[in-house]
């Protein structure tokens, strides 16, 4: 290990070090045992320079430091292997903290987790005010707890109830917001982030800051009557109480990291410090060897992984320009995304009130951004500049690329291609944003079937991380090479799949809920049907989510060529036809306010409360209790097994996109891993066990798909690792 591979040493005339790091042959800077124990290396021998007075921490790179070394924790296999490392990480930042020399933290791009642990031990953080600045503690999303003093910092630095926020939820914390909390101590622009951190540097001798370890140390914020009040126990244990309880209803005590947060934070706060970094060392030991923390770890990897382009960059077309046609929500939504991406967007709709009412949405939401400072106002001016609109098809004449979010109507569909091939370039890609109809139906009557695509986005498009692209037989590979670059750019995690009803995604909800409509017509409640759901692990369950996608296109869907397709392979299936019944009954659930649930005057559903009046679909207002496990098992087997059923199929081409879809798409339990993580933890005999049972009791659409069967023969796992 060489100390040049990681950090260089600038000395200034003022009497100020500036220590860089810049990791070499890496992207960003991470934090592993090499990079942390150089710094004990380097601070130890230069803080016996008498000529240094201060130190100034940064980064050469984009980013800070990006996190830890995520790679070094499936190094630690047992217990007692991360003792030792957590326990000289802390001596290191506690040497950090206790330096005589005052050091600053200069922060630009990413500073999270473990690099924004190594800041709160300095004794000042500056940042700049550029919008790739963040700060965060997002460890809980990998199931583990800040490891490196984070859960007894953060609460001394800005205050208990903030710092449980930040560390629950993992969220991303910008430069003013920071500010604000006292998490950073000024904000500059980047330009000018070096010679303010110096400035800074030259203060602090003059003045250090006092920073005491006690239960309301809150570095330069003055202690309010909330935080002294937060001093006694039994005020606040109401804190943490209330946190559990958010937690309990978020998590459902599937996810064991948020509870040991709590924990090390409420050791720290009522006990002292030293306390609360034993507890965090013995709780973050616990969670690394958890097996939900390597179901979460995998699902980090993979999202890393499918940031590479499977069909080479090389094969990328240039995309500057893209055409949306249909400017309803989701087209609005593809067109944000896009103009987020670095593409001039030119929307195309019949309706000039359509496209008046996406620019004022877009519009909106950059608004919003800036007010939270995470966008300036010149920046937002910058991309609705990058927006314009038409009514006319002739104007989509320079366009690279052309998504239409239209509604799923086939016939509509194909005369817009049609009405593209004859105005378009005609090199153009022209993609679909369908959710069900099969690409090669659409293109049918295309001129150029290789340039016609599927690109189906989820709702709402600016937080619904996945992209499903769908090629056919005659897609070129450039254009699924150039659709998932565009992805890349718009932010989304991306997977390629072949086409057929439903694809991947549609495909293997429709089961799920079909199930569940099932359930309904067994006198089965709403309300437990939904919870046991939530409790297996899906954030919405199965009617929630039929009222929130529209009860219109459930029963479009479970009505159309995709459940017809089905039948013909699998005629034993039984489908449930109650929801066409209930949407042509007018129920659209919340765009009517009328559904599985009711609704208050602003569309807001009421909390444990159904429209009573929708069981009569369903035999009666009569309900009955239905055993937790048998409704966990039908919805949720129903949906494994139709993923293996698509990898049998070549629908998707291996078990990491099926895994990446069902999570990212559908709400699949991450902390299980997705479908084929999760048959590999079951094993593929219990796997065939469960199914061969639920088939005995309900029917033939239980039966195990023969992949499944194979593999538990050949005692196989879908992951090799």
């Amino acid at each position: 290990m060489k100390r040049e591979d990681y950090i260089s040493i600038e000395r200034n005339a003022n009497g100020i070090c500036t220590i860089w790091m810049d990791q070499k042959n890496e992207k960003i800077n991470k934090i592993g045992p090499d990079l942390i124990g150089l710094f004990e290396e380097v601070f130890s021998e230069l803080d016996k320079d008498d000529s240094i007075k201060a130190f100034i921490l940064t980064s050469k790179k984009k980013d800070f430091i990006a996190g830890a070394d995520i790679e070094a924790f499936q190094k630690i296999q047992k217990p007692g292997d991360w003792k030792p490392i957590a326990e000289k990480g802390h001596q290191i930042l506690n040497n950090i903290e206790s330096s005589k020399k005052p050091i600053v933290a200069a922060i630009h791009g990413n500073c999270l987790g473990a690099g924004l642990e190594i800041a709160m031990a300095c004794q000042a953080r500056i940042c700049s005010n550029d919008k790739s600045t963040k700060l965060a503690l997002p460890e809980v999303k990998l199931g583990l707890l800040p490891g490196g003093g984070g859960t007894q910092r953060l609460p001394r630095l800005v205050g208990l109830q903030s710092a449980l926020d930040m560390m629950l939820t993992g969220k991303n914390v910008f430069p003013y917001p920071a500010l604000k909390l006292g998490l950073v101590d000024k904000v500059v622009h980047v330009s000018s982030l070096q010679n303010a951190a110096q400035k800074m540097a030259l203060e602090l001798i003059k003045q250090p800051i006092e920073r005491k370890r006690n239960p309301i140390s809150f570095g330069r914020l003055q202690k309010s009557v909330t935080n002294i009040l937060l001093e006694a126990p039994f005020v606040n244990n109401i804190v943490f109480d209330q946190a559990k309880k958010m937690v309990d209803k978020q998590a459902h005590g599937n996810y064991p990291a948020p509870y040991k947060i709590i924990e090390c934070v409420k050791a720290g706060w009522n006990n002292g410090f030293e306390k609360g970094l034993q507890a965090e060392v013995e709780k973050f030991e616990e969670l690394i060897l958890s097996p939900v923390s390597r179901q979460l770890i995998n699902i980090f990897f993979a999202m890393t992984e499918k940031k590479k382009n499977p069909y080479g960059k090389d094969k990328v077309k240039p995309v500057q320009r893209m055409g949306m046609i249909g400017a309803g929500f989701m087209g609005a939504g593809i067109a944000e995304v896009s103009i987020d991406g670095g593409m001039q967007v030119l929307l195309k709709d019949i309706n000039q009130e359509m496209v008046s009412s996406a620019y004022q949405s877009i519009y909106k939401d950059y608004s919003k951004k800036v007010k939270k400072k995470a966008l300036s106002r010149i920046e937002l001016e910058e991309k609705m500049a990058m927006l314009s609109g038409s009514l006319d098809y002739k104007d989509l004449n320079k366009q690279e690329i052309i998504i239409e979010a239209v509604f799923e109507d086939l016939q509509l569909k194909r005369r817009i291609l049609a009405d593209v091939e004859a105005n378009a370039k005609p090199d153009t890609i022209f993609a679909s944003n369908t959710s069900a109809l099969p690409i090669s139906a659409i293109a049918a009557n295309a001129k150029h079937p290789e340039l016609v695509i599927g690109m189906h986005y989820f709702s709402p498009v600016t937080k619904m991380p996945l992209l499903e692209i769908i090629k056919t037989d005659k897609t070129a590979d450039w254009v699924v090479s150039t659709c998932y670059d565009v992805g890349v750019r718009q932010g989304k995690i991306c997977i390629v799949v072949h086409d057929g009803p439903g694809f991947y995604t549609t495909r293997i909800l429709a089961p799920l809920m079909n199930e569940a409509q099932l359930l309904l017509e067994e006198g089965g409640d709403i309300l437990q049907i939904d919870r046991e759901m939530n409790l297996f692990g899906y954030p919405v369950g199965p009617i929630t989510l039929s009222d929130e996608v529209g009860i219109d296109v459930g029963a479009h869907i479970m009505s159309g060529e995709l459940m017809e397709d089905l039948l013909k392979t699998r005629p034993d299936f039984k489908v449930s036809k109650t929801l066409l019944e209930i949407s042509k009954a007018g129920y659209k659930g919340r765009k009517n306010n009328k559904g599985f649930y009711k609704y208050d005057e602003k569309g807001k559903k009421v909390h444990g409360q159904v429209d009573d009046n929708i069981y009569n679909f369903y035999g009666g207002k009569s309900r009955k209790k239905i055993d937790a496990e048998e409704i966990q098992m039908r919805c949720g087997m129903m949906m494994v097994n139709e993923a293996a059923l698509c990898l049998q199929e070549n629908i998707i081409e291996n078990p990491l996109d099926g895994d990446i879809g069902a999570i990212f798409g559908l709400g699949f339990p991450p902390f299980r891993g997705g479908p084929f993580r999760y048959m590999d933890t079951l094993g593929a005999q219990k796997t065939v066990d469960t199914l061969k049972s639920l088939e005995d009791k309900f029917g033939a659409r239980f039966k195990p798909a023969q992949i499944i069967i194979d593999h538990a023969n050949q005692q196989k796992k879908f992951y090799k690792d």
